[in-house]
């Protein structure tokens, strides 16, 4: 792992968001990463439930400033750092007053999704390779995990397939339980289809469920990891028809050892 360079575009980390099997691993892995003598940086959305002062976030001017389109509208987006305590590992936070301020993961307090949640999951990953792309990091890995970093894998293999950085990277993507069962509200394969991607790279996308957002990331990355025995049949067929290498944490005892080996795959 000595010098690979990991990027981990997360729903949750830990200590930003509360404890989950997601959030643990979305820390426990960098760490890991770090501690082998890799480099990893690490991005998740800035929702309004993270408390800028006790977590001692700034913004980075320098990186923030630019609007990305969404949809045809212009979206500011704003950069947000933070340190670790204890560790080597900076976190970046996409922020947009619209999407994330006073917010939170996916649902209002009555427990009814947020009407855009198909734009801020576009907003995010368009987000975090723009600041990568400021950064001027080239990941040998991207590794994705949650469903708001879902469409990460579709926008770096077609809206971002001539970006330098890119050309040598993988893409790995998690999979856990579907944190909701409703569908996206909007028209997530129209407000894509916007941004110039064709209709045949998110065919599935016409439908906005969980799972077939799952099923698209799948279809776009080079290596599938299984991190619970909860994710649905239908995502399971389709990393099962994928034939990508698979690692399947349910039959490891040591999912850090199990990652490192797997990074380590021909994808």
């Amino acid at each position: 792992m000595k010098d690979k360079k990991i990027l981990y575009i997360s729903s949750e980390v830990v200590p930003y968001l509360p404890h989950s099997e997601l959030s643990n691993l979305g820390f426990e892995i960098p760490k890991m990463v770090n501690d082998l003598g890799g480099h990893t940086r690490i991005f998740i959305p800035k929702y309004g439930l993270i408390n800028e002062r006790r977590h001692q976030l700034h913004e980075v001017i320098r990186l923030s400033g630019m609007n990305l389109v969404i949809n045809d509208i212009d979206m500011p987006l704003i950069i947000k750092v933070a340190s670790i305590p204890k560790e080597r590992m900076q976190v970046y936070f996409i922020d947009n007053d619209d999407y994330f301020k006073g917010r939170g993961l996916h649902s209002e307090d009555d427990g009814s999704l947020y009407s855009d949640n198909d734009e801020r999951a576009i907003f995010f990953a368009k987000g975090v390779i723009e600041t990568v792309k400021k950064l001027n990091w080239s990941p040998d890995i991207i590794h994705v995990q949650g469903w708001i970093a879902a469409l990460v894998p579709l926008y770096c293999k077609y809206y971002y397939k001539d970006e330098p950085l890119l050309a040598n990277t993988k893409i790995v993507t998690s999979l856990y339980e579907a944190p909701f069962s409703s569908d996206l509200n909007g028209d997530v394969f129209s407000k894509i289809a916007f941004d110039g991607i064709d209709a045949e790279h998110m065919e599935i996308l016409k439908k906005g469920t969980l799972d077939n957002l799952f099923a698209n990331a799948v279809k776009h990355s080079d290596g599938i990891i299984l991190a619970n025995k909860s994710v649905s049949d239908a995502v399971k067929k389709a990393v099962k028809n994928s034939k990508k290498p698979v690692l399947d944490l349910s039959k490891e005892s040591d999912p850090l050892t199990a990652h490192e080996t797997f990074y380590q795959t021909d994808f």
